[in-house]
């Protein structure tokens, strides 16, 4: 999923229905988004990945989502990393895993 743009160009100079047009577009992509995630799908987050950022400039409390979770660790103390959270600004800031255990 992109991020949603902020100030979204619409026609100018074109005819309602191209205005219609635009309009409807935009409504779909921010309803297809808002709907990911009020369903908690990870491909809505525009912030989600398989690791953790190694580039940009990142903010303490900034979490990027796991894309692509799994089981890992050994039998008694499996666990799925759900994402990462920046305990230190910078770029790329610092990063830890948050995982939750599985019980398995």
């Amino acid at each position: 999923m992109t991020r949603l743009a902020q100030d979204p160009r619409l026609p100018f100079n074109g005819t309602q229905a191209d205005l219609v047009r635009a309009l409807s577009a935009l409504f779909r992509e921010q309803a297809d988004q808002i709907n990911g995630l009020a369903e908690g799908r990870a491909d809505a987050f525009y912030n989600a990945a398989t690791a953790a950022p190694t580039t940009g400039t990142y903010r303490q409390g900034d979490f990027i989502r796991n894309s692509a979770p799994t089981v890992l660790g050994t039998a008694g103390s499996q666990y799925v990393i759900h994402g990462w959270q920046c305990v230190a600004s910078g770029t790329p800031g610092t990063w830890v895993q948050c995982r939750f255990l599985t019980g398995t």
